[in-house]
């Protein structure tokens, strides 16, 4: 009979083990399924209030696209939404498509030719200059507004280059990559963006 109380008192005790394991099971399981629910709550809340692109960015232009439209649209959004542009100085730069042949590029002339003297030196140079950008209209619109202030800075950097390195192509080349950073860093004060995605010679002279 000690054999039968003994299987018996096992067999309860088993039970007992069996059942403490399933419970710890099921919370275990509903621990898990409410932790879900919870990153399911923070990630639909995290969607609907997530940061918004800023309307005033100017968007890039597809191949057959009109620049002129897609920026009115991007203005009466930004008009729509309240939108405030940047505050000076807080500009942030827009990046050159990684397929540039997918989009619309415009071109820019900037109407007066740039005449400077040169550093130690009597030679001055006289250049002329266009832009361009794939992006909308904005970029050329804020060119053209604050075209004084590109002009002086550009003035400024001009004085102090030399007549030699200007003769070379490799001088040339390192006073476009100059141009453009000028450019596109007046821009980000001014308007919060730049946007020029490159600066063309129309006529250069050195006397």
């Amino acid at each position: 009979m000690s054999d039968a109380a003994d299987k018996k008192g096992a067999g309860k005790k088993g039970g007992g083990k069996k059942k403490m394991i399933i419970l710890l099971g099921a919370v275990a399981l509903l621990g898990g399924g409410g932790a879900a629910a919870g990153f399911f709550v923070a990630g639909s809340m995290h969607k609907e209030t997530g940061p918004h692109e800023d309307p005033n960015k100017p968007q890039l232009v597809l191949k057959g696209e009109n620049p002129e439209e897609i920026a009115n649209q991007g203005l009466a959004k930004a008009k729509e939404a309240g939108a405030a542009a940047l505050p000076e100085g807080k500009g942030v730069d827009l990046p050159r498509p990684q397929n540039p042949a997918a989009y619309q590029p415009t071109y820019f002339q900037i109407p007066a030719p740039f005449t400077s003297n040169l550093a130690e030196s009597d030679a001055f140079a006289q250049i002329s200059i266009a832009v361009s950008t794939y992006y909308d209209n904005r970029v050329i619109q804020a060119v053209q507004s604050h075209e004084l202030a590109i002009r002086s800075a550009i003035l400024m950097m001009m004085a102090q280059q030399n007549e030699i390195d200007l003769s070379t192509p490799q001088g040339k080349e390192a006073l476009q990559q100059k141009l453009l950073e000028i450019i596109n860093g007046t821009l980000k004060a001014k308007t919060g963006y730049g946007g020029v995605d490159n600066v063309y010679f129309t006529n250069f002279v050195i006397q």
